[in-house]
C-alpha cells in the first residue's frame, strides 16, 4: 500500500465532493446489460418499448458501478486506496436513460475511529446520484476504511 496522504482526522463531517457529468451511451447500457443484467428493458431497445419503462434503461448495477469509477479516480482521500466496507441502503429511484447525464455528490456524514483497531476508522458517505432535471435517481451510504495518523481517542 502506498503512504496514504490523508488519514481519518484529515476527514471531517460535511466534506463534499461533486463529480463531472457521466454521460450515460446506449451502446454502454445494452452492452452492460447483456454483460451483467441481461433482461430485455436493459439490453434492447426495441423489445424495451414494450417494457414497463416505455423505452432502454440503464441497470442498477451499470449506474453504481459508474459512480463506484468516478468516486475511486476522483481520489477523495489522495494517495490513500478507498478500502470499501460495504453500502447501506441502496436505492435506485428513477430509471436511467441513454442520453442522460448524471451527477455524483458525495458527502461525509461520520468518521468514527475503531475502538478495537484505534489505528483505523470507518467514514460513512452519503451519496446522492441526480440527472441532467435535477431528478435523483440513485442513494446509497458508503462505508469506507481509513488508517489513523494517531492512536487517540475518537474523531
Amino acid at each position: 500500500m502506498p503512504n496514504p496522504d490523508k488519514y481519518l482526522e484529515d476527514i471531517s463531517v460535511g466534506d463534499v465532493l461533486t463529480g463531472p457529468p457521466i454521460e450515460i451511451e446506449e451502446a454502454d447500457v445494452t452492452a452492460f446489460g447483456r454483460a451483467y443484467d441481461p433482461q430485455p428493458f436493459h439490453t434492447d431497445a426495441a423489445a424495451a418499448k414494450d417494457s414497463a419503462f416505455g423505452g432502454l434503461i440503464a441497470s442498477g448495477w451499470h449506474v453504481a458501478a459508474l459512480v463506484m469509477r468516478q468516486l475511486v479516480e476522483m481520489r477523495p482521500y489522495g494517495a490513500t486506496p478507498m478500502l470499501g466496507m460495504g453500502i447501506d441502503e441502496l436505492r435506485w429511484l428513477h430509471p436511467v436513460r441513454p442520453g442522460d447525464r448524471l451527477e455524483v455528490r458525495r458527502e461525509v456524514v461520520s468518521v468514527t475511529r475503531s475502538k478495537s483497531k484505534p489505528d483505523r476508522g470507518v467514514v460513512r458517505t452519503a451519496v446522492t446520484v441526480t440527472n441532467q432535471d435535477g431528478v435523483k435517481v440513485m442513494t446509497m451510504t458508503g462505508l469506507g476504511q481509513m488508517p489513523a495518523r494517531t492512536r487517540g481517542v475518537s474523531s
